[in-house]
């Protein structure tokens, strides 16, 4: 049986690790924002080369990181093949006879390369970080304390939902369920959801009562409060003026 992770490993170094989780997630917004502002291919090349970078310097597993960014690729191949078809603009080439425009191509490109170097950043500045860790992070940043509630207690559990539901699967399978395109299929997944509801009702039922006998009254207390040092300081810096580097190319070099 397979378990469920919300993080990816990755062999950081030591300075990277040490660091409050706070910096790692405010690195990774303003490249988001960096990004968002980009609409120049080369600027954008260079901010996804930069992503690739920190991929490699916070030692990022490569094979966990292409085998995430393949379910956002099908994505982006969507975008690839109708938005050229789709934007007007000045006609590059035809299939079939429908004209795709240079503009629409190349908003195509920058959509899939801002794309790539904000999942990249994201998996490499904040996805290999322990979900508590977020957690408190999150808390740290003054999120409101019932969302962080919500996201604590959302990736303590979603595994063991997720090892409910394989356990059904594996149920099913023992009886000689084979899937396919029939009714007794849709009628068997219907069922499956409804186990699945049926008896995560009732665990949240058995969590909520245990938690009430351990003087549970709404609040979360962190058990080990982020702390920012000087070196959280500089090395957000350091990444905000790398971050602003492909703004100012191309603000220099074409004016916007």
């Amino acid at each position: 049986m397979t378990s469920f992770s919300l993080q990816h490993q990755a062999f950081e170094p030591n300075w990277f690790a040490a660091l409050d989780p706070r910096t790692r997630l405010l690195a990774a917004v303003f490249f988001t924002l960096s990004a968002l502002c980009l609409s120049a291919l080369w600027p954008l090349i260079a901010l996804l080369a930069l992503a690739l970078l920190l991929t490699i310097l916070l030692g990022c597993q490569w094979r966990l990181i292409i085998k995430r960014l393949l379910a956002f690729e099908g994505f982006m191949v969507l975008v690839l093949l109708f938005l050229p078809f789709t934007v007007a603009g000045k006609p590059w080439f035809a299939i079939a006879g429908m004209e795709a425009s240079y503009q629409g191509v190349i908003q195509a490109l920058v959509i899939l390369l801002r794309g790539n170097a904000v999942v990249l950043a994201l998996l490499a500045l904040v996805g290999s970080m322990e979900p508590v860790k977020l957690g408190y992070a999150l808390a740290g940043l003054g999120i409101p304390e019932k969302l962080v509630q919500l996201f604590m207690m959302t990736v303590r559990y979603i595994g063991v939902l997720f090892d409910e539901h394989q356990r059904l699967r594996t149920a099913m399978k023992a009886r000689a369920f084979v899937a396919g395109s029939n009714w007794h299929t849709w009628r068997s997944y219907g069922h499956l959801l409804g186990m699945l509801l049926v008896r995560s009702m009732e665990r949240a039922q058995r969590i909520s009562g245990a938690m009430r006998c351990r003087g549970f009254n709404g609040k979360f207390h962190l058990l080990t409060p982020v702390k920012w040092h000087r070196r959280d300081t500089a090395v957000l810096t350091l990444a905000v003026l790398l971050f602003l580097l492909p703004l100012e190319w191309q603000w220099w070099q074409y004016g916007f």
